[in-house]
């Protein structure tokens, strides 16, 4: 959970781009009618994933273990920061995805190449209303590092669509971030966070289109995760809206630490009906 919002659109979408998000009664029908509301319900389950009992298990310290309990590949970033293998299954090797707009390829982020580009989408006016990392670049960079150099619950990603850089990603385990605290979170839950960087692509629905797009590579790459979650600042609209047009549910406003958020809910069981 990041102190900002994870906004799809940077809260600078018309409002007449909110009109293509199906309503919510709408949807709430076809998942009566389906019989899957039972699915999709938000319940608590506080079973530890096997993968974070053994990742703990291998971590210096653990009885018995003289190792570091990283891996010796390189992870996202050329630093010298140290790396393990992420808990998402390996996001470096979902490969590109072919969208209505184009093909997405989601490239973990390596500080040298990437830093320029995202400081200066974080500069952005309205992008930094929400994400909060406009000034000097150690701002941008102090961000990346924390999640290159972390325990590989979250993976930083640029957005290529057809090889040209465009979005700015992070997926990480919700269940395992601080903003489980503020929801029933289940094991293997997955969030997302976007930025769309060029003012030319936001406010045409593409948000919405590589939302969807990214929650399906997840779910097809994961097939422990029954959900994708999202946490986007109930005031971007413009956000919100993109998420229901990508087949996300609102579950519930909650209230963050950093902003009052609207809880958006992709179900596995539901990923063909929304």
């Amino acid at each position: 959970m990041p102190p900002t919002d994870a906004s799809a659109d940077a809260g600078t979408a018309p409002v007449t781009d909110i009109g293509t998000a199906m309503s919510l009664g709408a949807r709430d029908g076809r998942i009566a009618e389906a019989g899957l509301g039972a699915d999709s319900e938000d319940t608590l389950d506080m079973r530890l994933p096997d993968e974070i009992v053994a990742f703990f298990a291998e971590q210096p310290g653990a009885a018995g273990d003289q190792s570091s309990g990283a891996d010796s590949r390189l992870f996202a970033s050329d630093s010298d920061l140290p790396n393990v293998d992420d808990l998402l299954d390996h996001v470096a090797e979902y490969g590109p995805v072919s969208t209505p707009a184009g093909v997405l390829h989601l490239v973990p982020v390596r500080i040298e190449r990437d830093l320029p580009i995202i400081d200066r989408w974080m500069n952005d006016p309205a992008i930094a209303a929400f994400w909060g990392l406009a000034g000097p670049r150690n701002a941008t960079e102090e961000h990346l590092r924390a999640h290159l150099s972390g325990d590989g619950c979250s993976v930083p990603c640029l957005g290529l669509l057809d090889g040209t850089p465009m979005s700015y990603w992070e997926l990480y385990r919700a269940d395992l971030d601080p903003l489980a605290r503020y929801y029933p979170a289940r094991p293997h839950d997955t969030g997302l966070h976007l930025l769309i960087g060029a003012v030319g692509d936001r406010g045409r629905g593409l948000g919405g289109t590589l939302l969807r797009a990214v929650a399906d590579l997840v779910l097809d790459k994961r097939p422990a995760c029954a959900r994708i979650v999202a946490e986007p600042d109930i005031r971007n609209t413009p956000s919100v809206a993109a998420f229901q047009s990508a087949g996300f549910r609102f579950s519930a406003e909650i209230e963050l630490p950093a902003k009052r958020a609207a809880l958006m809910v992709r179900d596995r069981s539901l990923r063909h009906l929304l």
